[in-house]
C-alpha cells in the first residue's frame, strides 16, 4: 500500500521543483565540503577564478576573509551582526589590492548571467559533519557558488495537527546550536505541503510570513505550494532578494534585527523597478503607476526596497529618488527608517532653497510635498528624466496646486503614488494622478485589508459601537436663543443652529464627563489587564483639554494621559503646555510605547492618525465625526501586531462610523474602473464648462492684469443676477476641475482658469453665515450646553425592553414617543449588525424594514410602531439567547472532552481529567470571546490550535495527534 511522508512528499517535491527554476540536485555526501566547515570551498574558489582575473592565491584571501566571517562558534546572539557582515562583504566590502600595482579592485562573487553561477540544492545536510556527538540534519540546503544561502524545512502534509511552523521552529533551534550555518543565510523557509512561510534570521515564529507567486495568492494544496515556492527560489530572485530588498535595522530597544522584504513589498517594488527600467531603456510607456497597499503592511519598508535597488541600476545613471510625504511626522519617520537601515546617500530637504539645490544632486532625497508648494508657479527646477518621486499617503495631496506645481517642477520625472486606504467613490484623484492606462484597474500591485489579516501582517478590526444621546430641555433652549437672535433672518438663524449643532453635542462638558466616565470602566476591565494601551480621539483641541482633565480626575492621577495636538495658530496661548518640539514629542511618544511606562491614553483630534506606529496601540475610543480615508488611516493605527495578549485592534466608537468602514473596506475593482470611466467622462465636459463661464466676458482682454483687468471683468458680472448666474457656472467648472486635477490634460486651460478663479473670489459676497457665525456662534453653543437635561450612553437592548413597563406615559407624549421609537430602532440596527450575515436574524432585518415602510406609508400609528418595535427587541433577545446557550453547549464540550480522555488514562499515562478538562475549557473560552465569530477566523482558530497544543503536549506530555484532532474538533463543534 502506498504511504505518505515528509521524505517521499514535501522534500522530494521541492527538490524537483528546484530543477525546473535553475537549480542543480547533488546527493549530500557528493558535495566536496570539510566536516566542520560552512563553505563549500572548491566550488567557490572555481566561481571566484571565472568572475574575476585573480590567481589561486588571491582567491584563497578572499575565501579565508568569508570564513574568518563564519566562525562564530556557538554564538547566537552573534548571529545577525554576522549575517549583516557577511552580505557586506559580498557586496560593499568587496575590494581587494589585486589589480594593477596593487590597485583596488572589486571581487565579484555572482554572475549577472544566472546560467553562468552554480545553484545546487541537496538535502538531509549534516553539520557538523560525523562529529563525535552526531550533527543537526539540516532537510533542504540550497548553495550558490559554495556559498550555502538558503535552508529550508519540509514537514508531513498528511498530518493536521503538524504544520510549517514546526519546521519554523525546527529552523529557530538551529540558528541557536549551530548559527555559523546561518552566517550567509538570505532566507529560511518551511513548508507542510499546505502553506510556504519564510523570514531571515532571527525572525521569531509568530513574524515568518506567507509567500505568494503573484496577487492570486494560491494555497491550500502541493501543487500551490510548487507554484509560490518556484517563484521564491529561483536564484536570481534570491540574490534580487539578498542585495535589494534585505535590510538590518535597529529596534527602539536598540537590538538589531534583519528584515527580509513580504511578498507584497517585492511585488510592489518590482512593479516599480521595472516600470521605470522599462520606460528609461525605450523612451516609451508611462511614467507613473499606483501600489494600494493596506495600512500596516509596510509601505515604508517597500519605499526603502524600491529606492535602494534603483539607485543602483547601472542603466538609470545615477539616478535621484525622491520620497516625498504630505506630513512631517511621517517625512520623520521615513528618515529614521534609512538611517536605522543606514541605507547610503540619503539626505533631507527641509526648504524652497534646499529643494531647488539638492534635487540635482544623484542621491536618495525625503522631504514633504509642501516645499514644492512653496515654488513659483510654473517653476522647472529640474527637467531630468532619471528623477523618481515616490509619494507616500498619495490619496491625500496631489489634487490641485501642489500635485500641479510638483509635475511643473519635474517635467520628465517618475511619479508613483502609495495609499494604504481603499479610495472612496468620491474621492478620484489618487487614480487620476497614478492610474495609467496600462494597468487594469488603475494600480501596479494591490494588498487588501483582508490579505493583510490573513498573512498575520496585521490583526483584525473589532467595533464596539456605544451610542450617545443628548437631551436638552427645549423649551429653555428655544426661549434663549430666540432672544439672541431676534435681530436676524430665519435663514440666518438655521445656518448657525446647523453650524453650531454639532460642535455643541460634541464638546458639550456633561456629556464629555460621562463619556470618560464609561472609557475608564472600559479600559480597566477590557484593555489594561492585556498590558495595552489606547488612543482617544475627540472633536476639537477645546476638547483634548476637557477630556484630559476628565480622564485625570477619574484616574486619580495625571500621568497616565498626555495630549498630542498641533499648536499652530494659538494666538492666545490657550495649549501652550503642549507646544513640544520634535524630539520632545518623540520622547513622548516612545513612552507610550514603553510598555513600562504609566502613561496609558494618548488623547489627539488630528495629530497622530496618521502614519504613527505604536504596536502596544490596541483601542481607539473615537469621539469624532470622520469619513473616509481619514477614518480608515485613523483605525488602522490600532491593528499592529504586538504580543500574543494582542488578538485584535478595537474601535470603541460613540460617533456611529461603522457602515463606513465597512463600505470603504469592500471597495474592489469593479469600483475602481467606474471611477476611472467617470474619470474620462468628466474630463470630456472640462472645455464645455470653460466656455460657458468665459462667455460671461464678451471682449475682455484676459492677459491684461492689474486693477484695470479685474474692474473690466467685474463690470461684466454688474447684475445681481448675472453674477449668480456665473457663480453657479464656475462652481461647477470648479468641482470638475478639482476631480481632474492635477491631470496634463488641464495645462491649455489652466491660464483661463485661474483667471476665472481670482475674478469669482474678486465677486463673491462675504458669507453672512461665517459673520454671524464670529458674532454669535460661542454664545449660541453655550445656550446648548447650560440646557442639557441627561446624557445617555449606550443604552442597552435589555434596557429598553424593560423599560415598556412605562411605555404608558410615553405613549400619552407624542415627542416622548418619537425619542423612543428613535432609540429603540437604533439599539436595534446596532445589535443587528452584530449578527450581521448570520442567517437566523435575517428576518428580523427584514421585518424591521417592513415596519418603517409601513409606519412611512401611515399604514400603521406610531403607536403600534412603537409596541412592534419593543415586541420585536424581545423576540431578539431570546433569539440571542437560543444561540448563546453557553451552559449548554460548554456542558457538551467538556462532556466529550472528558470522555476522549478517559478513554486514553492509563496506569502507565495516568492523568487527571477534570483537570485537563478545566484548562482547556478555561483557556478556548478566552480566546473565543476576543473575537465576533472565532471560527471564521484564521487569527483565531490559529490561536486555539496553539493553546491546545500547548496544554497537551507540553503541559500534560499527551502527545498523541489523533487525541489533539478529536479534542480540536469538539472544541469547533460545541464551543
Amino acid at each position: 500500500m502506498a504511504y505518505f511522508n515528509e521524505e517521499n512528499t514535501v522534500e522530494q517535491m521541492l527538490i524537483n521543483a528546484a530543477g525546473k527554476c535553475g537549480w542543480i540536485y547533488v546527493e549530500p555526501q557528493e558535495v566536496p565540503r570539510l566536516p566542520d566547515e560552512v563553505l563549500v570551498t572548491e566550488w567557490l574558489l572555481t566561481a571566484l577564478k571565472k568572475f574575476n582575473d585573480i590567481k589561486d592565491d588571491q582567491a584563497a584571501q578572499v575565501i579565508y576573509r568569508l570564513r574568518a566571517a563564519c566562525s562564530i562558534g556557538n554564538n547566537q546572539e552573534e548571529l545577525i551582526n554576522a549575517n549583516d557582515r557577511f552580505r557586506r562583504l559580498l557586496f560593499e566590502e568587496n575590494s581587494y589590492p589585486f589589480g594593477k600595482d596593487g590597485e583596488n579592485i572589486n571581487i565579484r562573487f555572482f554572475s549577472d548571467k544566472p546560467s553562468e553561477n552554480r545553484c545546487v540544492v541537496t538535502n538531509q545536510w549534516e553539520f557538523p559533519r560525523k562529529s563525535k556527538e552526531g550533527g543537526k540534519r539540516l532537510d533542504l540546503v540550497y548553495i550558490i557558488n559554495g556559498i550555502p544561502m538558503v535552508i529550508g524545512e519540509a514537514k508531513t502534509p498528511v498530518k493536521s495537527s503538524v504544520t510549517w511552523a514546526d519546521g519554523a521552529t525546527d529552523i529557530l533551534h538551529y540558528q541557536k546550536s549551530i548559527p555559523e550555518m546561518f552566517v550567509p543565510n538570505i532566507l529560511t523557509f518551511a513548508s507542510e505541503g499546505r502553506e510556504l512561510q519564510y523570514a531571515g534570521v532571527g525572525c521569531p515564529v509568530d513574524k515568518w510570513g506567507p509567500w505568494f507567486a503573484d496577487e492570486e495568492r494560491r494555497h491550500g494544496t502541493l501543487e500551490d505550494v510548487e507554484h509560490n515556492y518556484i517563484s521564491l527560489i529561483t536564484p536570481e530572485r534570491l540574490l534580487d532578494i539578498y542585495r535589494y530588498y534585505t535590510v538590518f535595522t535597529g529596534t527602539s530597544g536598540g537590538r538589531k534585527i534583519k528584515i527580509v522584504c513580504r511578498y507584497q513589498q517585492y511585488l510592489g517594488g518590482e512593479a516599480i523597478v521595472q516600470r521605470v527600467l522599462g520606460t528609461y531603456r525605450t523612451g516609451k510607456g508611462p511614467r507613473k503607476g499606483l501600489v494600494w497597499h493596506f495600512q500596516g503592511s509596510g509601505k515604508s519598508w517597500l519605499m526603502v526596497f524600491a529606492a535602494q535597488k534603483l539607485r543602483r541600476q547601472n542603466d538609470l545613471k545615477a539616478p535621484t529618488v525622491v520620497i516625498v510625504d504630505d506630513r512631517i511626522d511621517l517625512e520623520d519617520q521615513i528618515t529614521g527608517d534609512f538611517t536605522r537601515a543606514e541605507i547610503p546617500n540619503v539626505d533631507g530637504i527641509s526648504s524652497k532653497e534646499e529643494l531647488e539645490t539638492k534635487i540635482h544632486q544623484r542621491k536618495i532625497l525625503i522631504t514633504t510635498i509642501f516645499k514644492f508648494g512653496d515654488l513659483n508657479d510654473g517653476e522647472v527646477i529640474d527637467d531630468r528624466d532619471n528623477i523618481i518621486l515616490l509619494m507616500d499617503e498619495a490619496h491625500r495631496t496631489q489634487e490641485g496646486d501642489l500635485g500641479k506645481k510638483m509635475r511643473t517642477a519635474l517635467p520628465n520625472a517618475f511619479f508613483f503614488g502609495l495609499t494604504g486606504t481603499p479610495i472612496n467613490r468620491n474621492d478620484h484623484n489618487t487614480f487620476a494622478c497614478f492610474g495609467s492606462e496600462e494597468d487594469e484597474y488603475g494600480y501596479i500591485s494591490k494588498y487588501t485589508f483582508q490579505n493583510s489579516v490573513d498573512d498575520g501582517a496585521t490583526l483584525e478590526l473589532n467595533f464596539k459601537t456605544v451610542p450617545v444621546e443628548m437631551h436638552l430641555d427645549e423649551a429653555k433652549l428655544q426661549e434663549e436663543f430666540d432672544a439672541l437672535t431676534d435681530q436676524i433672518s430665519e435663514e440666518d438663524k438655521q445656518e448657525l443652529v446647523r453650524r453650531t449643532s454639532v460642535e455643541a453635542f460634541f464638546t458639550a462638558e456633561k456629556r464629555i464627563n460621562d463619556v470618560c466616565k464609561y472609557i475608564v470602566n472600559h479600559f480597566r476591565e477590557y484593555v489594561e489587564p492585556t498590558g495595552m494601551k489606547a488612543q482617544v480621539v475627540v472633536y476639537n483641541r477645546d476638547c483634548c483639554v476637557k477630556y484630559k482633565k476628565a480622564l485625570d480626575a477619574l484616574l486619580g492621577t495625571d500621568d497616565q494621559t498626555t495630549i498630542v495636538m498641533h499648536t499652530s495658530g494659538d494666538k492666545a496661548d490657550e495649549y501652550k503646555a503642549y507646544k513640544r518640539t520634535r524630539d520632545e514629542e518623540k520622547k513622548l511618544l516612545d513612552q507610550f510605547r514603553d510598555p513600562l511606562s504609566p502613561l496609558k491614553f494618548v488623547i489627539v483630534t488630528s495629530k497622530l492618525l496618521t502614519g504613527f506606529d505604536a504596536p502596544i496601540l490596541q483601542c481607539m475610543y473615537l469621539d469624532k465625526p470622520m469619513k473616509n480615508h481619514t477614518l480608515l488611516q485613523a483605525i488602522c493605527r490600532t491593528n499592529r501586531t504586538y504580543n500574543e495578549n494582542k488578538k485584535c485592534g478595537l474601535i470603541v466608537d460613540f460617533v456611529g462610523v461603522f457602515e463606513d468602514v465597512a463600505k470603504s473596506l469592500a471597495f474592489d475593482e469593479e469600483s475602481v474602473k467606474t471611477i476611472i470611466k467617470n474619470m474620462d467622462e468628466i474630463k470630456a465636459l472640462i472645455p464645455t464648462f470653460m466656455q460657458e463661464c468665459i462667455q460671461f466676458f464678451p471682449g475682455i482682454d484676459r492677459t491684461i492684469g492689474g486693477w484695470e483687468g479685474l474692474t473690466a471683468a467685474q463690470q461684466c458680472l454688474k447684475e445681481e443676477g448675472v453674477k449668480t448666474n456665473f457663480a453657479r457656472h464656475f462652481a461647477r467648472l470648479a468641482k470638475a476641475w478639482e476631480i481632474i486635477s492635477p491631470d496634463e490634460f488641464l495645462a491649455p486651460y489652466s491660464n483661463d482658469y485661474t483667471w476665472l478663479a481670482q475674478v469669482y473670489q474678486s465677486v463673491r459676497p462675504v458669507s453672512g453665515g461665517n459673520l454671524i457665525w464670529t458674532l454669535l456662534g460661542a454664545k449660541t453653543i453655550e445656550i446648548i450646553h447650560n440646557n442639557i437635561d441627561t446624557i445617555d450612553i449606550g443604552t442597552p437592548l435589555e434596557d429598553l425592553v424593560v423599560d415598556a413597563d412605562i411605555i404608558d406615559s410615553v405613549l400619552e407624549d407624542e415627542k416622548k414617543r418619537e425619542k423612543k421609537i428613535v432609540e429603540v430602532e437604533k439599539m436595534l440596527k446596532i445589535r443587528l449588525g452584530e449578527h450581521k450575515g448570520d442567517p437566523k436574524f435575517k428576518k428580523f432585518a427584514d421585518k424591521l424594514d417592513e415596519l418603517r415602510e409601513r409606519m412611512e406609508h401611515n399604514l400603521i400609528s406610531s403607536i403600534d410602531f412603537l409596541k412592534q418595535l419593543l415586541q420585536m427587541a424581545r423576540e431578539l433577545l431570546e433569539a440571542e439567547k437560543e444561540i448563546e446557550q453557553p451552559m449548554d453547549k460548554r456542558a457538551q464540550a467538556r462532556a466529550a472532552l472528558t470522555d476522549l480522555f478517559q478513554s486514553i488514562k492509563s496506569e502507565e499515562t495516568p492523568i487527571i481529567v477534570e483537570q485537563v478538562v478545566n484548562d482547556i475549557d478555561n483557556e478556548v473560552v478566552n480566546i473565543i470571546r476576543q473575537f465576533n465569530d472565532a471560527f471564521q477566523s484564521v487569527t483565531a482558530r490559529r490561536e486555539i490550535k496553539k493553546k491546545l497544543r500547548s496544554i497537551l503536549w507540553i503541559k500534560y506530555q499527551i502527545k498523541d495527534n489523533d487525541v489533539f484532532e478529536k479534542a480540536y474538533s469538539y472544541i469547533e463543534m460545541y464551543y
